[in-house]
């Protein structure tokens, strides 16, 4: 499934690899029912009719000028990943980027967790080798450091250690800028050099989450932490607290990177209320 938005100058494409039904417990431990009563609009988008939450894989190719980036690689080919793959994920992004996956320029990946990170490299005569062979991949070197001392979901190799062996990662701040309308911003907590994207063309701005945000029940209550997998669940609760105020009732669009479809919406509040406008 894709979706595309324009932003200004820039279109961005949502290329899924898959939506699973998941316990909400397993991402968040401090889950109850009670907060899907208080929220209803969660439902059926976000969460099912069970109350399973609905967590999607994507990635987000972002068109700027002639560059093409693609933001994060999703589950890939590993087996024994903790989430669902889709071989067909790779045709379905090819047909999304303008001249397929040769053309992309770059590849930014948020965060080096597993399910950002898959698809950055496949295997090929049986040779590890770089899913987009004309790229440029872009890691914050907060969290490459990070990642020497704590590799606890185990994509140092293969999703990343041959990239940095064949030299094609460039190592980036996390306030790094890719184009004039493409940049990053820090988002820390989930992990240390966690990064969101920002996208500002001819007056138009859009955000992409990353994991600073798995899912809108977190705008409508951003003490909720995914406390599972965060590094610091409450400093990601700080960052969501400052991505909303930074945000809210107002025109910038919000691309989930992790929310089922519809992905993308704005921040609303009214008094003490937040929610998220599909």
């Amino acid at each position: 499934m894709t979706d595309s938005w324009q932003v200004g100058a820039v279109r961005i494409t949502r290329v899924e690899e898959a939506v699973t039904p998941i316990p909400a417990v397993a991402l968040i431990p401090s889950f109850e029912p009670s907060m899907l009563a208080a929220h209803p609009w969660l439902q059926p988008r976000w969460f099912d009719e069970e109350g399973l939450l609905k967590l999607s894989v994507h990635t987000f190719v972002v068109q700027s000028g002639e560059t093409s980036i693609v933001v994060d690689t999703c589950v890939g080919p590993e087996p024994e990943r903790a989430l669902p793959s889709d071989p067909a994920f790779l045709d379905r992004l090819d047909a999304a980027v303008d001249g397929g996956i040769e053309a992309v320029d770059v590849v930014l990946c948020t965060h080096l967790h597993f399910d950002h990170v898959g698809w950055n490299t496949v295997v090929r005569n049986g040779r590890r080798v770089a899913t987009f062979p004309n790229a440029r991949y872009l890691f914050g070197r907060v969290e490459l450091e990070h990642l020497d001392v704590d590799d606890h979901m185990e994509v140092r190799d293969p999703a990343v250690q041959p990239l940095l062996d064949a030299g094609l990662v460039d190592t980036v701040e996390t306030d790094h800028r890719i184009t004039d309308e493409v940049s990053l911003v820090p988002t820390p907590g989930h992990t240390p050099g966690h990064v969101s994207v920002l996208i500002e063309s001819e007056g138009a701005t859009a955000l992409i989450t990353g994991d600073a945000i798995h899912t809108p029940l977190q705008i409508a209550d951003p003490d909720i932490p995914a406390a599972n997998f965060d590094w610091d669940s409450e400093m990601s609760c700080r960052t969501r607290h400052e991505l909303i105020r930074a945000h809210a009732n107002g025109t910038t669009l919000v691309l989930g990177t992790h929310f089922a479809p519809p992905s993308a919406g704005h921040i609303r509040t009214e008094g003490d209320r937040i929610w998220f406008e599909a």
